[in-house]
């Protein structure tokens, strides 16, 4: 099979598809790498780099996106991307078509067989492409959240960790999957007063073997989310239901409740975000504030640490790239109910049930298409 990896053109997006070494094996299986000229410096990973493992170098997206039969991406396409789509070509990469109707229009119009990282399941409900940069995500929400309390950038001027004598920050996070997890490990670790909220008794009760008193679980309804918040210096939303749209947590009610200073990540945007007032920002214009809350809503957050977040993507999205190359993309999604579940649309259908729900479109199970 002909693979492409264009470069990223999503503002602040420095990750590529597919390091040299997840190159290299698909290679070594018989394929041809098509790779665009300079896709990898955001990574500090050079064009010789995957020359040297046998890919071919073109110039420009134009031509990745004309010759190869598979297109293996980070980021969802976006509209200057949407011209270059061939009709039924496979574009395996994050789509979060919850929150971009308008791409599922052209994918279907294209019919597109679109493969999304995000809702490849395995049976035990392990999401394992979202994973890695669940993780990234989760450690830097409290990263960017400590910076945004500092008063130059708008916050209370609060140390999240406080200093002998003064109180530590409070770290409210909605969502006790691996984004908040993380998140609650890089704030406890800088000794902040961790909140972790959910809906799953089961997960609150993990949480709670695993790290004891250091951290305070609570069952999410909307009485104990407004209890919380009120009094929150960081409010981080990690709210995840494959495929559909994030439902919204945090009121405008909530945010009036909150210290002028107050901060809000909201990790979730990509899928609608679960804080009303988000918006996707970009990492040229990261925050905005909405009644006095600073908001930060990057929509591509990993793409900041873009060397740890590409090898960390690669690790796991190459062996779902060499299925869907080695078996082709029927045999392939046949032989493999995980992988068949990551199917968003194909032959002008979407396949995905939430996907189909949360943009009001007719729902087709892929076993009736292949």
């Amino acid at each position: 099979m002909r693979i492409g990896v264009p470069a990223e053109v999503k503002v602040h997006e420095y990750r590529v598809g597919l390091v040299p070494g997840g190159a290299a094996i698909l290679v070594a299986d018989g394929h041809e790498v098509f790779v665009q000229k300079g896709a990898g410096l955001g990574c500090d990973i050079p064009d010789e780099a995957y020359e040297a493992v046998g890919c071919t170098i073109l110039p420009t997206a134009d031509e990745v996106w004309a010759t190869a039969d598979m297109i293996i991406k980070v980021k969802e396409p976006i509209a200057v991307e949407y011209p270059r789509m061939r009709h039924g070509q496979l574009v395996y990469t994050y789509f979060h078509l919850a929150a971009v109707p308008e791409l599922a229009t052209v994918l279907l119009e294209k019919e597109i067989s679109a493969v999304a990282y995000e809702t490849i399941q395995t049976p035990d409900g392990r999401l394992p492409l979202l994973q890695p940069m669940s993780e990234v995500a989760g450690r830097m929400s409290v990263q960017v959240a400590a910076r945004c309390l500092e008063k130059e950038y708008g916050g209370r001027g609060v140390l999240l960790g406080g200093i002998p004598g003064v109180l530590p920050g409070k770290v409210v996070i909605l969502g006790g999957g691996t984004v908040g997890t993380e998140a609650a490990k890089m704030a406890m670790g800088m000794g902040a007063n961790v909140v972790v909220m959910d809906v799953n008794l089961h997960r609150l009760r993990y949480l709670d073997d695993v790290f004891g008193n250091r951290m305070r679980t609570l069952f999410s309804n909307p009485q104990t989310i407004a209890d919380q918040v009120v009094n929150a210096d960081v409010v981080i939303g990690a709210v995840l239901i494959p495929g559909a749209r994030a439902p919204h947590l945090v009121t405008e009610e909530h945010l009036r409740s909150m210290n002028d200073g107050a901060v809000v990540v909201d990790v979730s945007v990509d899928q609608g975000g679960c804080i009303s007032t988000c918006r996707p920002t970009t990492h040229d214009d990261p925050t905005y504030v909405v009644e006095g809350v600073v908001h930060y809503c990057v929509a591509n957050m990993p793409g900041a640490v873009s060397r740890t977040s590409t090898y960390g993507l690669t690790n796991t999205t190459l062996g779902y790239a060499r299925a869907l190359a080695g078996r082709g993309f029927v045999e392939a999604v046949r032989l493999d109910e995980s992988l068949a579940r990551g199917v968003n649309t194909h032959a002008g259908q979407v396949t995905c049930a939430p996907v189909a729900e949360s943009l009001g479109l007719h729902f087709q199970p892929l076993d009736a298409l292949v």
